[in-house]
């Protein structure tokens, strides 16, 4: 590996499920950062605002500044305002994530149509209403953008229906397929490489986006088994393997800061 020593984190199914940290995350943060390797925190779930994933970090034992924490409520945001004028009407069908995102970009966000745009991102709290005011937004002529098309989202105790499970339920109602923001999506390889810089390891725990994010930013993939790549049913182990695999965050760290000590 070359260059500076930079860790770029998926959360869910890495540092935690649900609200419960996985064992050794934490401890593994720290063992990166006391190597002098920077860990940002890059995210699909884009229910959370900044602050409150803050806050979670920090109860955990990670302290984090919200510079540190990446989203795919942002890079959709992002995406969006590079077509859509500021002040532009946007519905959200999604979390609070979405709707500061959306707000710091300068959109006016409503929840039903008439409307310029609607991005869609994971809620626990989408229904037959929510599905047939944004279907009929898309097929009025609004820009569809969605945060991420995950099928399956970690839990504590399971895997559960993702965005992906979301927007596909809108598109096949209104007929039309979105625009994707988040991991492994151009949006979020522009958000990572300006906050990051170009070089690092991308961990995570699914291959089909945290591994195809490696790939397209050219960085080496690190895969733990701790959430979707270790669910039964779920995404395999890649073969071949990426270049480091470990059970959870507290087995990779080593690898990692070893492969970092070869690299200086």
């Amino acid at each position: 590996m070359s260059s500076p020593a930079v860790v770029c984190c998926d959360l869910d199914g890495v540092l935690w499920r649900g609200d419960e940290a996985i064992p050794g995350s934490a401890a593994a943060v720290a063992a990166l950062r006391a190597e002098g390797v920077r860990v940002g925190f890059l995210t699909n779930n884009s229910s959370r605002t900044v602050a409150t994933i803050v806050e979670q970090l920090d109860s955990m034992g990670v302290p984090a500044a919200a510079d540190d924490v990446l989203t795919s409520a942002q890079a959709a945001a992002r995406l969006l305002a590079e077509q859509t004028p500021a002040g532009a009407r946007v519905m959200a069908c999604a979390g609070p994530g979405v709707v500061e995102a959306l707000t710091s970009q300068g959109f006016e966000v409503v929840g039903e149509p008439p409307v310029d745009a609607i991005v869609v991102g994971w809620h626990r709290d989408f229904d037959f209403d929510r599905l047939d005011r944004a279907s009929a937004a898309v097929r009025g002529g609004a820009r569809f953008v969605a945060t991420n098309v995950d099928p399956t989202y970690p839990g504590r105790d399971h895997l559960l229906p993702g965005a992906g499970a979301i927007v596909a339920a809108i598109a096949t109602a209104a007929g039309m397929g979105p625009e994707v923001a988040g991991k492994p999506e151009a949006p979020t390889v522009a958000l990572v490489r300006e906050r990051l810089g170009r070089f690092g390891v991308m961990v995570g725990d699914r291959p089909s986006t945290d591994g195809a994010l490696a790939d397209a930013l050219g960085w080496p993939f690190a895969l733990v088994l701790s959430g979707v790549a270790g669910s039964p049913g779920e995404e395999r182990v890649p073969d071949p393997p990426p270049p480091f695999v470990a059970p959870d965050l507290g087995a990779l760290a080593p690898k990692l800061v070893d492969a970092f000590a070869v690299r200086q």
